[in-house]
Formats: C-alpha cells, structure tokens, sequence
C-alpha cells in the first residue's frame, strides 16, 4: 500500500528505529527493494533523485514507483530524493509522489526557508509530506576526514530556528556522512554528540544521508540515538556489480537478475543491521 511519511517515521522515532530510503532506477530496483521489504515485513522508502532524471524521466518514474507500491503488502512511501528546483518537486507532488525532499542547503538560510515554506504549503494542501536539509551533506571524493570535506554540520539553533518558520514534517541533519564512497578510508567518524542535541531540540524525526559506507556500527547507533530515516543508495549499486562479477552471467537476462540478486542482498544486510 502507498502511504505518505508522516506516520511512519513519527513511530520509528517513538520506537527509535530508523526506516530505510533506498533510490531506485528503474522497474527492476524498485521490485527488488520493495519484494525484499515484503519479505522481511518492513516498510520502505522507495526514493527516485532528481539527479537521475537523465536515466528515467519523473513521470516514468512516479508510474514505476506508484505500480510497485500500490501492489505491495506492506507500507510504501513514494519519495522524492534531493529535489533541487521548485517547479520540479510540484511536478513530481502532481504525478504521485506521497513525499518529496526540497534540498536548497547549499543556499542561503533565508532562501532556504523561503523555498522550503513554498513547498510545505503546496505539498501539504496535497497530503504530501516535505523533508528538507539544514546543514549540507558534501561528496565522498571530498571526503578525507570530518574536519576537510565540503560538508557542513547541521546547527542545532538553526535547525529549530528552520523548523519553526517552515513546517517541515522531517529534516536531512548533517553529522560527518557524504555522498558515494569515501576517499582512501573504511567508514567516516560521525558526530553522535551533536545528533543527540539535535534530537532532544527537535520534535520532528530526522533523516541521514550518505548511508551508504558509514558503516554498521555507526549506522545502528544512528538508528538508535536520533535518525529515523536513513538513505543508501551507492551500496546497492555496488553490490549489483559484485554479484555481476561473481556470477559472470552471459545474457542480458541473467546480467538483470545477478543485478537484482546483489541489491536485494544489500538491502536484506541493512534490515539484519537495524533490526537486530
């Protein structure tokens, strides 16, 4: 069944366990994670980027998320991952998404607010939920340690301050993940202090970028000290290829389900991590 966010992840921060947010490509992704989900008994995230626009376009995009999710015997959010300009996220509000991402973090605070406050109130009028980024969460080849990257952690005054003037149902917070694969190191060191102080400031949950990498360890304790979504997206297509190349199919329909395979067992390690 498709729901909006809201629900969910107000009990998973009651609960304080996280829901996974993994970014599908095409039909086959988003049948191998929300299967995978069924399976397990969990709901999912299923998250298209606006950065991917150029392998499937939106409207393809919400027709192959709504058909997947529709069918699916347990709860299914349709999101929006880093929507990047407002006439897009209302597109994409429009064809179906259940929850959008407005990601204007690399701007100014007040534009910032302003963008975000535009899209709360289209969305909301539409039963659609909003998750917006305070903070900015940078690129794994920047990445050489949390003090030299180009993110930037998330301000506990500003983040109250951003919630309160914009109505967001749920905020990307910045605490030392990045984008993709880390540079020359195993797992980044993150910052657990300032996710409890934005936690305890925050009634709404919070959401963390650049799972993919961070490592277990860092990720439960996430899931248990304060995040309620996390997005994994770099993982699933690197443990595509790794059952491609253990399998070395020699068709096109063989090279597919190797690729299904190697994603449905990423996404099942991440259900054993958080649901210990």
């Amino acid at each position: 069944m498709i729901v909006n966010s809201k629900e969910l992840l107000q009990n998973a921060k009651s609960g304080k366990y996280c829901i996974l947010a993994p970014d599908y490509v095409d039909l086959d992704s988003a049948k191998t994670f929300v299967n995978t989900a069924e399976k397990a008994g969990k709901p999912i995230i299923l998250s298209f980027a606006q950065v991917l626009n150029d392998v499937i376009a939106l409207d393809e995009a919400a027709a192959v998320g709504r058909f997947v999710a529709e069918r699916a015997n347990i709860p299914v959010v349709l999101h929006l991952d880093h929507g990047e300009d407002i006439d897009y996220i209302k597109k994409a509000v429009e064809s179906g998404f259940t929850s959008v991402m407005i990601d204007a973090s690399m701007k100014s605070f007040e534009e910032n607010v302003r963008e975000t406050k535009e899209i709360v109130e289209f969305s909301h009028s539409r039963g659609v939920t909003v998750e917006a980024e305070i903070g900015h969460v940078g690129r794994g080849e920047n990445y050489t340690d949390y003090q030299n990257s180009d993110s930037v952690y998330t301000e506990v005054e500003e983040a109250v301050e951003f919630w309160n003037r914009t109505g967001v149902d749920s905020l990307a917070v910045s605490i030392g993940t990045a984008h993709g694969i880390y540079k020359g190191m195993e797992k980044p060191a993150l910052n657990f202090e300032r996710l409890h102080q934005l936690a305890d400031a925050l009634p709404i949950p919070l959401v963390l970028h650049g799972g993919s990498g961070s490592g277990d360890e860092n990720l439960y304790r996430c899931a248990c000290e304060g995040i309620t979504k996390i997005n994994i997206f770099t993982d699933f297509l690197l443990g595509a290829m790794e059952k491609i190349n253990e399998e070395k199919p020699g068709d096109y329909l063989s090279l597919k389900k190797a690729a299904n395979q190697g994603m449905a067992q990423i996404l099942e390690h991440y259900f054993n991590v958080f649901y210990r």
